[in-house]
């Protein structure tokens, strides 16, 4: 399940044949010169309406920390985003305060009873996703997430999620205190493989920001080779003009026809 930072990305990824799709609050963000959770909630609905528009397949938003502390505001903003047409919401446990990077225990526990509320309540049938954020806030204690994780099962979340985890003891751990309820895993780098997460009993994966930060990865090199050097090197390993045209007009992406522009 990629994460697409916007409606062209998302488009060419359903073309590609992903079967559903996930949103990234960081990929947003860079894209419109912001940091990650420096995005306004009434920016975020709007582009999860655009995105659930823009494709057939789910669509999976990662709707942050509900953008509010207190339960009853995370579900009134659940219910919100219900309406955009997502198929999936996501709530994590992380506050932005360096010092104190977690909800308290039970606060977290009624965060997500408040967002499980918001979504029955929406009669939509939305897969809720609950969060926890230890192992990339600072806080990597297995113990801990593991805790957390089981409780929000308990509390009412469909599907189990820990970024962070990169140990596939520590992944097959998660799995098996959650069971039978699934657990999605986020692959920022080449630490595994989908068969490898599918053998451990993972049921979804997601790749955060990372798509985005190859995208920028990219244009970046090659800017800073044309600043740097004077030369245009880079520019011949991009997709062909007319092959992302076509995409667009005909619905025709798949990764068996992508083409490098040549070289000038």
């Amino acid at each position: 399940m990629p994460n697409p930072w916007d409606v062209g990305s998302a488009r060419l990824f359903e073309q590609i044949g992903f079967p559903a799709l996930a949103t990234t609050s960081s990929g947003l963000a860079w894209s419109m010169g912001r940091a990650d959770n420096n995005v306004p909630l009434e920016t975020v609905l709007a582009h999860l309406r655009a995105m659930a528009a823009a494709v057939s397949v789910p669509l999976n938003a990662d709707f942050e920390g509900g953008f509010a502390v207190e339960p009853e505001r995370v579900s009134a903003n659940v219910s919100t985003a219900c309406t955009t047409g997502v198929s999936g919401i996501s709530i994590e446990d992380s506050t932005g305060d360096l010092a104190k990077p977690l909800f308290d225990f039970d606060l977290a526990v009624e965060r997500v009873r408040a967002a499980r509320k918001a979504i029955d309540n929406s009669l939509l049938g939305i897969v809720f996703t609950a969060r926890s954020e230890g192992f990339i806030v600072g806080r990597p204690d297995l113990a801990e997430t593991i805790k957390r994780l089981t409780a929000f099962a308990e509390a009412g979340a469909d599907c189990l999620y820990a970024p962070g985890l990169k140990s596939m003891s520590d992944i097959s751990a998660v799995v098996r205190a959650v069971a039978p309820k699934p657990v999605n895993v986020l692959v920022g780098s080449d630490f595994t493989t989908v068969a490898e997460l599918a053998s451990a009993g993972v049921r979804r994966i997601s790749v955060g920001g990372a798509l985005a930060r190859t995208a920028w990865a990219a244009t970046l090199a090659a800017a800073r080779e044309i600043k740097d050097s004077g030369t245009f090197t880079k520019l011949g390993a991009a997709t062909a003009g007319a092959e992302l045209n076509s995409a667009f007009l005909k619905g025709a992406f798949s990764s068996a026809s992508i083409r490098t522009a040549p070289s000038r």
